[in-house]
């Protein structure tokens, strides 16, 4: 291919406005996400954890959303417990190969998690086994668990206590509007736990 071939952005940006104007409807999203930060709130208020389970752009998303409450959002305030389940390659490897790859979130949430806490899945396709018996082990040991799916909500929306529901289509859109929903709410999680008189901007 040559290097002086003809490369346009406008029209790829002028389409991704396109297809993106009006899936951040509040109306649509507001209820849960005010849900889902209220259960996290009362979570780590009771020294509870959050873990995260994802696949692929997923399990990178859950990996962002965890650290920013291990480390911080936008203020000062003390470490919130969270942390992926697809961090650490030997537990991913070793579980995989020894029972499965669908096993591989099930196996560390009998490991890790206790009543209370909050188990979170994302999957675009609302249909990653993985994922969906990651929540049925975690409902089994007494934690809240919460999906970002999308496409219509697929399996995990049958077994998650919170279910919010991006849009159709493909991956990227869906994975788009889980990472803002999900920054929505890291602020207001955040907002809780801040000293008195604390600032929540940068």
């Amino acid at each position: 291919m040559s290097l002086d071939a003809d490369v346009k952005a406008k029209p790829a940006f002028r389409d991704l406005l396109d297809e993106r104007r009006g899936l951040l409807d509040a109306d649509r999203y507001e209820a849960v996400v005010e849900r889902i930060a209220r259960t996290m709130i009362a979570a780590f208020s009771a020294g509870r954890k959050v873990l995260w389970m994802g696949n692929g752009g997923s399990a990178a998303d859950a990996q962002h959303l965890a650290a920013e409450f291990s480390g911080r959002f936008r203020a000062e305030r003390r470490a919130l417990p969270s942390e992926s389940l697809s961090v650490n390659p030997s537990a991913v490897t070793a579980i995989a190969n020894d029972y499965g790859f669908e096993r591989l979130f099930a196996r560390q949430v009998e490991a890790f998690v206790v009543p209370g806490d909050v188990v979170v899945g994302l999957t675009t396709s609302g249909n990653s086994p993985n994922v969906v018996l990651g929540l049925e082990e975690a409902k089994r040991r007494g934690a809240t668990t919460v999906v970002f799916t999308g496409n219509g909500g697929g399996r995990v929306a049958e077994v998650a206590d919170i279910v919010l529901t991006g849009p159709d289509g493909h991956s990227a859109l869906i994975q788009e509007v889980h990472i803002t929903l999900g920054h929505i709410i890291c602020e207001l999680v955040e907002q809780a736990f801040l000293p008195e008189g604390g600032d929540a901007a940068e």
